[in-house]
């Protein structure tokens, strides 16, 4: 099998302006990158946010993490193809990808973490874990890995697994006991945890 030397929009799930793509891998058009870096693993980005995420947007800032190299950029929503099918990730990409945290996530100089977040290539290769400080930076670290990773993991500060998702799939906690704890969590005015 040949590999491409360039994605184009049969690598997107989507394309245009009126759909959202922060919180997701992003596809940049290879016009906009340098002609040293204008190949398949420099056009990936996971999209953190900006005025130019939104769909139909009033701004043009996309800031973005590059799953080449893991270095923060800003692109204008001009400069992005669309939402990446996750089939298109190298293993460096979806290991890249996997460290990185929320846009929102508490400083770790000053907040102490409880959870530590894994993702899994299918043949059980993994990189370091990623500190998460409360549940909410847990619940953003599983809905920015769920579609692109084989499996998800979430570990507590004692390394017990507390969460495991296997290629969409829940398998730990059983889905009763998930929601059981999440109503009870509603009912003490706790946060909702989509999955």
């Amino acid at each position: 099998m040949n590999e491409k030397t360039l994605f184009t929009q049969e690598d997107c799930l989507q394309t245009g302006f009126d759909m959202p793509i922060g919180g997701k891998v992003i596809v940049l058009r290879p016009s906009v990158l340098s002609e040293e870096f204008r190949n398949t693993r420099h056009q990936l980005y996971f999209c953190t946010g900006g005025f130019g995420s939104k769909p139909n947007p009033s701004g043009r800032s996309v800031f973005a993490v590059s799953l080449a190299d893991g270095e923060q950029v800003r692109w204008n929503r001009s400069d992005v193809l669309g939402i990446a099918k996750p089939e298109i990730l190298s293993d460096h990409a979806r290991l890249q990808l996997s460290q990185i945290r929320s846009a929102d996530a508490l400083d770790l100089k000053s907040h102490e973490p409880k959870y530590s977040g894994y993702c899994f290539l299918p043949d059980g290769r993994y990189t370091s874990g990623v500190w998460l400080c409360s549940t909410k930076e847990v619940q953003d670290y599983i809905e920015m890995q769920k579609d692109y990773q084989q499996r998800v993991m979430i570990c507590d500060r004692d390394d017990f697994c507390v969460f495991e998702m296997i290629e969409g799939k829940l398998i730990h906690p059983s889905p009763e006991a998930l929601d059981a704890f999440l109503k009870e969590r509603q009912e003490q005015g706790g946060m909702e945890l989509k999955l």
